[in-house]
């Protein structure tokens, strides 16, 4: 699985969205947005750029979640992720090389198939306030790859689902600028937008099938 055509990468969008409403997520999920190829009215689409907010989980620790914990042979259950999850799928647990428990990993293991030309970002923040947080740090230290695309549309947000924004992106009907002309709206100069575009690309390029990061701001 290469590439999508814009139809299809719609319609996987969509089981995306339907699942993350409906089913029991590994943690709570706030916000869901497309970017890059779909919703730059690209066709066909060689990967689908996914970003979630989630929630985070504080004191929710039990005689369970330590149980599970012990059985599985990882940190975090009940705290980084929900109890009523692991027990629904243990399988699909997935931990961070020092063993606790990943939340984004387990998102992807969750919603994604493997090799699926998909990128997953997952982050506490909203996607438009992580889009300046992390521009505003990538132009301070000059580290470009840490830029976000702010080219992005929402697609559920807290339970809401927007027919509309699925409308539109079947028909390409989404117009935005340049990647680095949308830096430079949110306050790069265009040496520093040109640059991260370019920094950009060349990690995109890199990319081949299913890949995930997660941040907590």
């Amino acid at each position: 699985m290469s590439e999508l055509d814009r139809e299809a990468a719609v319609d996987r969008l969509e089981a995306l969205v339907e699942a993350v409403d409906r089913e029991t997520m590994p943690v709570p999920v706030r916000e869901i947005w497309v970017y890059g190829d779909l919703a730059l009215g690209l066709d066909p689409v060689e990967r689908l750029d996914v970003y979630l907010t989630k929630e985070l989980l504080f004191g929710q620790a039990d005689e369970e979640a330590t149980s599970l914990n012990e059985d599985l042979g990882v940190e975090g259950i009940g705290e980084t992720v929900r109890t009523e999850w692991v027990r629904e799928r243990p399988e699909s647990v997935a931990a961070n090389p020092s063993g606790h428990v990943a939340p984004e990993k387990c998102l992807a293991e969750h919603l994604l198939e493997e090799g699926e030309p998909i990128h997953l970002e997952v982050c506490n923040a909203s996607f438009e306030d992580n889009v300046t947080r992390r521009l505003e740090g990538a132009l301070a230290r000059e580290t470009y790859e840490h830029v976000l695309d702010p080219r992005g549309v929402c697609l559920w947000l807290d339970g809401r689902r927007s027919p509309e924004a699925f409308e539109k992106l079947r028909a390409g009907e989404y117009v935005f600028p340049t990647l680095a002309g949308a830096l430079e709206q949110l306050g790069a100069g265009e040496t520093e937008a040109s640059a991260a575009a370019e920094t950009l690309k060349a990690r995109r390029d890199r990319q081949e099938g299913t890949t995930v990061r997660g941040d907590v701001l």
